[in-house]
C-alpha cells in the first residue's frame, strides 16, 4: 500500500560555465583531480541552464533517473560516485548532529529528473551543468551543506565550477584524496558588469569524440599537454586572475584565445589526434582577429571548449556590431528572426571599409544561431511546486 506521506521533492537550476584557462586532462581517473587548475565563467541561467528535480520516498524501490525525458541507466560510474557521496554527506551530517541516530530518508530511494535548455554532449558544457544540478539538488533533499566540489566533480570535473556564479576557480590541489582539489569564487557575477558573452551554435550534434576519451587519449600521448600543465597554465592562472580583477579586456581576451588555441593544439599533439573543431569555427577564428585589427585593439576574443561551437567575449558597447559581423560573413537560413536568442542585440549598418577587412564570402547557415547573455550566479533553488519536473508519482511530468 503507497505512503499517505508525498515524497520530499526539490527542484534546483544550475549554470553552465565557460573555462578561459582549460581543463584538460586528469592526474586521478577515479576521483577526478585535474593536471592543472582552471578558470571559468560561469553564464546566466535565463539564457543557459540545467534544471533538476530530486525526490525521496519510502515507497520508492529503487534509484532511477530521467535526463531530457529518457530514462538514464542509473548504474552508470559518475551518476553512482555523486549519489554515493552526498549520501556519505549526508550520513556525516546527520552523526555529527544527532549522535548515532541517521534519519529514515537516508535510507529511501532518489528518483532523479534533469533538462537542459541547451544543446546537450554538444561541447556546451552541459554535463557541468547537470552534474552542479545533481550535486546542488541532492544536497537540499538530503539536508547537506557543506562543501560540494567534490561530489560535482566526480560526476564532471569542471562541474565543481558550476557551483558558483561569476569567475571561478578550480583548483588542482596537491593532496593524493583530492580534498583539496575545489572550486573557489574569484570574483561575483556583479563584478564586470560590461562583459557579454555571444553563444555561436555551429552544431548541436553530439560530438565524435568524448571529453573523458579524449582526456585520456591527451595525457597518455601529448607531450604538449603535460609541459602546458606544468610550464604555461601557473603563470596563465594568475595573469588572468588579475585580468579579471583590474577589469582589463586587452588581457583577458588575448589570454583567453591563447589558451583556447594552446588547448585545441594539443588535442592534435594527441595520437591519434583529435580535432574538436571543423571549418565553420575556424573561420569565426579569423572573422575575430580581422574584426580586432579593423580596430586596432582585441575588442572581442573566442574560446572553444570540446567541440565546434564558439563562444565569444566582449564588451557591451560592441555586442551590437560584432553581432551584425557574424550576420554578415554567416547570413542566416530561414526564419532570420530565430537568429538570435536571449539578451536583445540593436541593428548595425557595417561600414564599407569593415566589410572590406573581413574580405569574406559569406557561409549562410554555417552558424545555426547566437544565444547573447551575460556573467550571472550560481545554482538556485526553485520553490514553486508547479517547476517540479516530477510528479507526485515520483514520474515525470508529461512534456507540455
Amino acid at each position: 500500500m503507497a505512503s499517505e506521506k508525498p515524497p520530499v521533492v526539490v527542484t534546483c537550476t544550475a549554470p553552465v560555465n565557460i573555462a578561459v584557462v582549460k581543463y584538460w586532462g586528469k592526474r586521478d581517473e577515479e576521483l577526478v583531480l585535474p593536471i592543472n587548475s582552471s578558470l571559468s565563467v560561469t553564464l546566466h541561467q535565463d539564457q543557459l541552464k540545467a534544471t533538476t528535480t530530486a525526490a525521496i520516498s519510502k515507497d520508492f524501490t529503487e534509484d532511477r533517473v530521467w535526463l531530457n525525458g529518457t530514462e538514464e541507466d542509473i548504474g552508470l560510474p559518475r551518476l553512482q560516485a555523486c549519489l554515493r557521496e552526498i549520501r556519505c554527506l549526508a550520513r556525516k551530517h546527520s552523526s555529527t548532529e544527532d549522535g548515532n541516530s541517521l534519519p529514515l530518508s537516508l535510507s529511501y530511494k532518489v528518483h532523479v529528473a534533469s533538462v537542459n535548455n541547451f544543446p546537450t554532449a554538444a561541447g556546451l558544457a552541459s554535463s557541468a551543468a547537470g552534474y552542479a544540478c545533481l550535486a546542488y539538488t541532492l544536497a537540499q533533499v538530503y539536508g547537506v551543506e557543506s562543501e560540494l566540489s567534490e561530489v560535482a566533480r566526480r560526476g564532471s570535473g569542471s562541474a565543481c565550477r558550476s557551483l558558483y556564479g561569476g569567475f571561478v576557480e578550480w583548483q588542482m590541489g596537491e593532496r593524493p584524496d583530492g580534498k583539496d582539489s575545489v572550486a573557489r569564487q574569484v570574483a561575483p557575477e556583479s563584478h564586470w558588469p560590461e562583459l557579454r558573452v555571444l553563444v555561436l551554435v555551429v552544431s548541436a550534434e553530439k560530438k565524435q569524440t568524448g571529453s573523458t576519451a579524449g582526456m585520456q587519449a591527451s595525457v597518455e600521448t601529448s607531450a604538449l599537454l603535460r609541459f602546458r600543465a606544468e610550464a604555461v597554465v601557473p603563470a596563465r592562472m594568475a595573469e588572468i586572475t588579475r585580468c579579471i580583477r583590474e577589469r582589463d579586456f586587452q588581457g583577458f581576451g588575448q589570454l583567453t584565445m591563447k589558451d583556447s588555441n594552446q588547448f585545441h593544439a594539443t588535442c592534435l599533439d594527441t595520437f591519434p589526434p583529435i580535432s574538436y573543431l571543423n571549418d565553420t569555427s575556424r573561420r569565426i577564428i579569423h572573422l575575430v582577429h580581422r574584426f580586432n585589427a579593423h580596430h586596432g585593439q582585441t575588442k572581442v576574443a573566442y574560446t572553444f571548449d570540446a567541440g565546434p561551437n564558439a563562444v565569444i567575449f566582449t564588451l557591451d558597447d560592441t555586442v551590437d556590431e560584432f553581432v551584425a559581423v557574424v550576420r554578415h560573413s554567416f547570413p542566416p537560413e530561414g526564419a532570420g528572426d530565430k537568429f538570435l536568442k536571449g539578451l536583445p542585440v540593436k541593428p548595425v549598418l557595417l561600414s564599407n571599409e569593415l566589410k572590406a577587412t573581413l574580405a569574406v564570402d559569406p557561409s549562410p547557415g554555417s552558424v545555426r544561431y547566437i544565444i547573447s547573455t551575460q556573467v550571472g550566479p550560481g545554482p538556485q533553488m526553485l520553490d514553486d511546486p508547479h517547476l517540479h519536473l516530477l510528479g507526485a508519482d515520483g514520474l515525470p511530468k508529461p512534456a507540455a
